[in-house]
């Protein structure tokens, strides 16, 4: 019977893994660059480090960042912040983090992924998608975005590049609650679909449910469109 591999490596594994393509590293390095904050392996009951394949190459880029780019830990320290919360760091020191949205060409159920996997300051989020700071501040106010904490996750910043693209017609945010609203009660219409599925107990119910809703908003959002398209063709 075959043993299963560890999730974890030790401290000592990991400068073995490393000492090939970093021949100066040394244990007591690994221990620098985690009280600097760059790594934070778990730790074992009795206190000895646990690190994870994401340690391991987290602990190479901050090594290649050194040797390669010559980056001081604060702004290696800085790039790994914006990975951490999705976004490419800055190729110039002292730019901001940027995040590239995922085009609405092609429309399909994945659209409908939860996008939580980017965090953005407010600063970022302004940048990002070219909005300005009274303009944030009035959606905010209409409902259309609501931070998470002190952070903006991937459907803010959508929300917003859709806005600023819309002010430079003219459109303004009070313009757009009637789209706020519209999408209200599309959402609510989805979910008393799928609202049983999700109270069944078993994983299968709710794996189900994450499908169809995709699937519903994706066929919601074309529905809007295709009404959207006929009324202005018979307006011309």
């Amino acid at each position: 019977m075959s043993v299963p591999a560890r999730a974890y490596l030790s401290i000592g594994e990991v400068l073995s893994k490393l000492r090939s393509e970093f021949p100066d590293v040394t244990i007591s390095k690994i221990r620098f660059l985690e009280a600097e904050g760059l790594i934070d392996p778990q730790r074992t009951p009795s206190g000895y480090r646990k690190f994870t394949s994401v340690d391991l190459e987290r602990l190479r880029y901050v090594l290649l960042a050194q040797r390669d780019a010559y980056l001081p830990l604060k702004v290696i320290k800085e790039n790994l912040d914006a990975l951490d919360r999705g976004l490419t760091p800055p190729t110039q020191p002292g730019s901001m983090p940027m995040v590239r949205l995922a085009s609405g060409d092609q429309l399909s159920a994945d659209n409908f992924q939860p996008r939580t996997d980017i965090r953005l300051s407010r600063e970022e989020l302004l940048t990002s998608s070219k909005l300005r700071d009274e303009q944030l501040v009035e959606i905010e106010g209409y409902g259309l975005i609501t931070p998470k904490g002190r952070f903006y996750d991937g459907d803010a910043l959508a929300v917003a590049t859709a806005v600023a693209s819309l002010a430079s017609f003219g459109i303004e945010a009070r313009h757009l609650r009637a789209f706020k609203t519209a999408a209200d009660r599309e959402v609510g219409l989805i979910q008393q679909v799928v609202t049983p599925m999700y109270k069944q107990k078993n994983t299968d119910s709710k794996a189900r449910a994450d499908e169809l809703v995709k699937e519903l908003s994706a066929l919601s959002v074309q529905l809007h469109t295709a009404l959207v398209r006929s009324g202005l063709n018979e307006s011309r």
